[in-house]
């Protein structure tokens, strides 16, 4: 049984600025059939476009996207709770900052948290504490976020699911004969000093904040598997088929 992290963008959990909920039962489906062969942390973004929801605030500004934070925290991590309620796995959640991965004694405190729920059958759902972040203390982005608890959870392998299918040899959007990388061992410096372009009005990545993740791991020895949110035919495939039909798997083995 592997120590799994699942990430989830804000690009898939939301659409025409509303909670995607069909995406988010198909991706709690998949997450509890994959539990039942390892153990699952979720990373999920989505708080600020909750609360944005209820309250049309300008999230350019820190205070404001503090403040949907703040309102659509409980109001995802109540459909979190019901969906998987659904069948029958309890949630909680885990708020962390910057400063506490920065901190040796929060990281095992962290960890010791996580290791508890997850020993008891619970699926930790963490995300970034944005209420209370500063723009000093900030971890930035959830596929940062994502990779960091990784590492500090002792999980072996990082999904991040995203609006961005896989690492191309060039960019899709702007050559229609760019080619899926599918397996990567390591990934250019000029790539990872680009800069970060997001698709979506909720994100705060693209795909520089993924090959940062994927790079950060592949450094520790750890693996990422970076493919579509919006379907997840191939994340299924790799996880419980053991086929690798699309995505990138980014390792150091092979």
């Amino acid at each position: 049984m592997k120590r799994i992290v699942v990430k989830v963008g804000s690009a898939v959990l939301t659409q025409n600025g509303e909670i995607a909920f069909e995406r988010m039962r198909s991706l709690v489906a998949f997450l509890v059939e994959l539990r039942k062969e390892h153990e699952v942390i979720l990373v999920s973004s989505g708080a600020v476009a909750a609360g944005y929801t209820e309250l049309k605030l300008d999230k350019s500004v820190l205070k404001n996207k503090q403040a949907l934070a703040s309102i659509g925290q409980p109001i995802l991590m109540n459909m979190y709770a019901k969906k998987f309620g659904e069948h029958n796995v309890l949630t909680a959640q885990v708020l962390v900052t910057a400063a506490n991965l920065n901190k040796l004694d929060d990281i095992a405190r962290i960890k010791n948290t996580i290791d508890t729920l997850l020993e008891n059958g619970v699926i930790p759902i963490v995300n970034e504490n944005d209420a209370t972040a500063t723009e000093e203390l900030v971890v930035g982005d959830n596929d940062q976020l994502s990779a960091y608890m990784t590492k500090h959870t002792a999980s072996e392998l990082l999904i991040i699911l995203s609006d961005i299918d896989a690492y191309y040899d060039c960019d899709p959007r702007a050559n229609s004969h760019a080619k899926i990388l599918k397996v990567v061992h390591e990934i250019p410096t000029s790539e990872l000093e680009q800069s970060a372009n997001p698709n979506n009005n909720f994100a705060t990545g693209g795909i520089v904040t993924k090959l940062k993740a994927a790079n950060y791991l592949l450094r520790s020895n750890l693996e990422m598997f970076l493919t579509s949110g919006f379907d997840l035919t191939n994340v299924r495939s790799f996880m419980l088929q053991n086929k690798h039909i699309g995505g990138t798997h980014f390792t150091t083995k092979g």
